[in-house]
């Protein structure tokens, strides 16, 4: 069989902004699928800021050997202030030049992107795939870590409950989400929380009404209460003391904080991190540029990376709906 030609010999892959789970394993697929396809790859380490500095490993089968089961990032992540200058853009444009790198995977969220597209202005082609827990990227339904975050988070709450139940307590868990309530709403879904806050809602359900379930739930005979606040709506102190001047009950706080972004990712996230890999890897060979990997209904596709970042994502309605139901809301 005729070997296909690449548009590209040799290929970067960097993890920048938050990390997530299931980036070790975009990583991997990268590398896997670029030595399939006779493409050299390198791995620039700290992000952007790697690029600067020439922060610059090979990769090949071997260092990408049982990765596919790690949290974290191997080549770790950082954010770059001075990539953010156009100093700091000319240097990491001539450390690309310096190494004969043509493509670069980016594995991060809306910033790493940005980041993406001003080196695809300079000339070097580009692939986003999209890893943060917050799912928050618009123009993809599904990014890496979210549902290892959310069994992550999901795990600790059920464990939380235990201990309410037992003390007929009520118990107000902060889950990370930036300025999104994806991983909130879908968490609290899950453990089937009395009372979700999230920042898309809050003008219309904020600690009020959190109240008011709260009241519903003990004259419906339930004496142990779950709130569920992302970090981007509200702090879980501040709704906590709140419910305690209103109900003269005593919360406990609970911030799940960055252990929601550790840990080992599940199948759904490693296949879909090797998914993507696969497909980026096959984007930069075909010799196109300046592209993000998106997952719409199971399935691959790409887009533009400024179409993407013009686009704005909303929550489910469908959820919404449904945990309204559930909460007696």
């Amino acid at each position: 069989m005729e070997k296909a030609v690449n548009a590209v010999k040799r290929i970067g892959v960097l993890t920048s902004g938050g990390d997530a789970p299931g980036m070790n394993a975009a990583v991997r697929a990268v590398v896997r699928a670029a030595v399939f396809r006779g493409i050299e790859v390198v791995g620039i380490r700290r992000g952007y800021q790697g690029l600067i500095t020439g922060d610059i490993v090979r990769l090949n089968e071997n260092s990408v050997a049982h990765i596919i089961n790690r949290g974290g990032t191997m080549l770790y992540t950082a954010r770059s202030k001075e990539f953010m200058t156009e100093e700091g853009r000319n240097k990491a444009v001539s450390t690309c030049k310096l190494l004969g790198i043509e493509g670069i995977v980016v594995i991060g969220g809306d910033g790493s992107f940005r980041g993406a597209l001003e080196l695809s202005k300079c000339g070097i082609s580009v692939v986003g795939i999209p890893g943060t827990i917050d799912n928050d990227i618009s123009c993809t339904d599904y990014t890496l870590g979210y549902d290892t975050a959310a069994n992550t988070a999901i795990e600790c709450i059920d464990k939380l409950r235990d201990t309410m139940q037992s003390h007929e307590r009520c118990s107000v868990v902060e889950v990370m989400g930036r300025n999104a309530g994806h991983l909130a709403l879908y968490v609290g879904l899950a453990v089937g929380a009395t009372a979700v806050m999230i920042p898309e809602t809050i003008e219309t359900f904020g600690k009020k009404e959190i109240v008011r379930c709260i009241q519903d739930a003990r004259l419906n005979g339930f004496t142990h209460y779950m709130i569920v606040v992302a970090e981007g709506a509200d702090s879980a102190a501040d709704v906590a003391d709140y419910i305690k001047q209103e109900l003269n009950l005593d919360p406990r706080v609970t911030v799940l904080g960055h252990i929601q972004r550790g840990g080992t990712p599940s199948a759904r996230d490693r296949v879909n991190a090797t998914r993507m890999g696969y497909y980026a890897v096959e984007l930069l060979a075909s010799g196109k540029t300046n592209r993000v990997v998106c997952m719409h209904t199971g399935g691959l596709m790409d887009m533009d990376i400024s179409e993407g970042l013009a686009m704005h994502k909303t929550i489910d309605p469908q959820q919404l709906e449904t945990i309204k139901a559930m909460s007696g809301i």
